[in-house]
């Protein structure tokens, strides 16, 4: 059995070692969050031929089944008592199918009809997602345990989005540029099937890597972990603890705004090779470029966010780098719009678009740290409240909903393709000026609306850095209570 900290004696610092093998498991999880929103669609619309409604539906019902797993895994995390604590087996558990399923995903069967095809991707993707949920729930709840003190989580979780950036962008850039990368004859390119064997074996295996290095280099600190609750615990008796747990106005206010940022994330990342190789008609290398820019931007951000939280607060410092990063974020295509553009091909268009890059790339890593900080920061705040620790439901609930609503994200970008009148095998430079035109002004209203919302909901968060030292002195008062 795992035994509780107060058997072991207080737990060593949590060195930049174990800190660095924590985060790096966020690096699967990206990887594969970035290949589902970008390249999927893509590739089973244009490259395999499968309709883009019939792709966005798929997207959609694996993502609200995988998100009803969330919660559940998050409760079982929570009570699981083994020697392994309470997170690690899971996490170790899911490494092999987990990588398995991003191979075959981008690697169906050729010949087969559509009905088929649809069959086969939606079994691939439900797998994705629920190993995916096997570890990355458990991996979650981590944080607030390695991490207590206000500005100790933020550097933890920047230091997680800094692996994050790698997985995702890292990863695109590498497709990009080199296995998915044109060839001089003009040939290859991410419309052409043949590459994505190499991607997808490429993304399996540093799937595979991550999660068991992540698992492994941080076993050292199960025996400081919280352990599980010793009490049985009846079906009726865990959804009353839940409803109890999850009735917490940090928590639903946090909550609801991911779930408005996850609903623009999923139609904006939809869209976003769309944009690209139609609206601007950018070249291949001129994207692997873009890409590059935005890795940088990421690891920027990665600085920025403590900085920023050390200064204004998660709080504030959130809302203010999130509204600048959404005003950046629509200029070019705004401009477009207007005619105020430079024609496409320009050097000066592709200069705004690497500008606008790798300001918005900047901002939006610096808010994604903000954000999983603010959240991870309830977890405090519930157990004042309700006495139990219980980091695996609160941070899989917010997935919950975040996943169940983001769905709605991935299928606007695929009714925006349709009621743009996007062709299958649509090539770049012959789509009509109105299709794109009717995609950009079906673009802006709706990615303002929805994170302009969700930049509205941050004044309601109520926790601030005396709220959570607060907190922290009532923990520890109550434990030493019961220690005497």
């Amino acid at each position: 059995m795992t035994k509780a900290v107060t058997d072991v004696g207080e737990p060593p610092r949590l060195g930049l070692g174990t800190k660095v093998l924590y985060a790096v498991g966020s690096t699967a999880t990206n990887l594969k969050a970035r290949a589902l929103s970008t390249l999927l669609v893509l590739f089973y619309n244009q490259v395999v031929g499968l309709p883009p409604q019939m792709v966005g539906l798929v997207l959609t019902i694996a993502l609200v089944l995988d998100a009803v797993l969330d919660p559940i895994m998050g409760q079982v995390s929570d009570n699981l008592r083994s020697r392994w604590g309470r997170r690690h087996p899971f996490m170790l558990a899911a490494a092999v199918p987990y990588a398995l399923g991003f191979f075959l995903l981008f690697n169906p069967p050729q010949g087969w009809s559509d009905q088929a095809l649809v069959i086969y991707l939606a079994v691939c993707l439900l797998s994705i997602r629920v190993f995916d949920t096997l570890f990355e729930v458990p991996h979650q709840a981590l944080a607030p345990e390695l991490a207590k003190g206000y500005d100790e989580r933020t550097n933890l979780l920047a230091l997680r989005q800094f692996f994050a950036v790698a997985g995702g962008l890292g990863m695109q850039l590498l497709a990009l540029n080199v296995l998915l990368a044109e060839r001089p004859d003009g040939t290859g390119g991410m419309l052409d099937r043949s590459g994505y064997f190499g991607y997808a074996l490429t993304g399996g295996l540093v799937i595979f890597a991550t999660v068991v290095i992540s698992t492994l280099g941080t076993a050292s600190r199960i025996p400081y972990l919280e352990p599980a609750p010793t009490r049985r615990i009846t079906l009726g008796a865990m959804v009353r603890e839940m409803a109890q747990t999850l009735n917490n106005r940090a928590f639903i206010v946090g909550v609801l705004t991911m779930i408005f940022i996850a609903v623009a994330v999923g139609a904006r990342n939809g869209l976003e090779l769309y944009f690209g190789l139609y609206f601007w008609e950018l070249k291949q290398w001129q994207l692997g470029v873009l890409a590059t820019i935005s890795t940088v931007g990421g690891f920027l951000g990665v600085a920025l966010a403590p900085v920023v939280s050390r200064i204004l607060g998660k709080k504030h410092g959130c809302i203010a780098v999130f509204a600048t990063a959404v005003l950046v974020h629509i200029t070019p295509v705004s401009l477009r719009l207007l005619d105020l553009a430079p024609p496409n091909g320009s050097t000066a268009l592709l200069w705004l678009i690497y500008g606008e890059e790798i300001i918005n790339a900047t901002l939006a890593s610096a808010t994604a740290v903000l954000l999983a900080a603010i959240i991870a920061d309830v977890v405090e705040d519930a157990e004042v409240k309700t006495g139990r620790r219980s980091e695996g439901l609160l941070l899989s609930a917010n997935a919950m909903f975040r996943k169940m609503i983001s769905s709605l994200g991935i299928f606007m970008a695929t009714s925006v393709l349709a009621f743009a009148g996007f062709a299958e095998g649509a090539k770049p430079g012959q789509v009509p000026d109105e299709v794109l035109r009717t995609l950009g002004m079906a673009y802006i209203p709706l990615i303002v609306g929805l994170y302009g919302v969700a930049v509205a909901l941050l004044f309601a968060y109520n926790i601030d850095r005396s709220k959570h030292d607060a907190n922290l002195a009532t923990l520890r008062d109550r434990k030493i209570a019961t220690e005497t």
